[in-house]
């Protein structure tokens, strides 16, 4: 039952939720519903931060969601132009994380991040179609072992102030690992490779590195082998 309902909180949370706390604590001082405001706020950022382990699919080649959240759009889209790529329309699949979702970003496939790149920018409602544009965000560029391209980049919101990505260029990274996260609300976009179409649609509750996003090894609407 425990594990049910108290989740690991992640590091980047621990020195929040100390403030928030010792805010609760002084507010007790002035007024007892103060103090108990500032304890709801408190177990929020903990709520917040949480970090639950995750069980990614065993099947190669498929794309899971890099995010808790719902698909906000599908439509195509030129990749961000700082990561290199071609500029040439991709299938964009952008998932939407409210303040409630858990905001630990992880790995959409397995395979070798090729480039990073960190564009400073607005802070939108992240739910906006010009988000992806305007933005701040953090790109990374993920090559497969069979060779595919897509790109996962995390898009600051109205709320978040603050993108954090622990990975560098040329690791290795496994489907659902964790790399990276963003305070307070914000946004990811999936670019995925010319032809793959994906098996989500918008309005779709996603599981960060569980639920299939699309799969590398099918044509675009034909469900068969590339």
């Amino acid at each position: 039952m425990v594990s049910t309902f108290v989740k690991p909180m992640h590091r980047e949370g621990v020195k929040f939720v100390a403030i928030f706390a010792a805010i609760a604590a002084g507010l007790f001082f002035v007024t007892p519903v103060a103090g108990w405001l500032g304890v709801g706020i408190t177990v929020w950022c903990y709520y917040f931060f949480r970090d639950p382990e995750r069980v990614p699919p065993e099947r190669d080649g498929l794309v899971v969601s890099p995010a808790d959240g719902i698909v906000s759009l599908i439509e195509p889209a030129v990749p961000p132009t700082e990561l290199g790529m071609a500029a040439t329309s991709l299938t964009r699949v952008s998932v939407f994380m409210n303040v409630f979702n858990c905001h630990v970003n992880r790995a959409p496939t397995a395979g070798q991040i090729t480039s990073i790149a960190y564009r400073p920018g607005k802070f939108l409602n992240a739910s906006l179609d010009k988000a992806s544009a305007d933005n701040e965000r953090n790109s990374l560029r993920i090559r497969t072992e069979a060779g595919d391209d897509l790109a996962v980049v995390q898009i600051a919101g109205l709320v978040a102030r603050r993108i954090v990505c622990w990975t560098s260029e040329g690791d290795l990274l496994s489907t659902g690992e964790r790399f990276g996260l963003i305070r307070f609300g914000s946004r990811l976009d999936v670019y995925l490779p010319p032809g793959v179409t994906p098996k989500v649609r918008i309005g779709q509750t996603m599981v960060a590195g569980e639920t299939v996003m699309a799969d590398l090894g099918e044509t675009a609407g034909s469900g068969q082998p590339r």
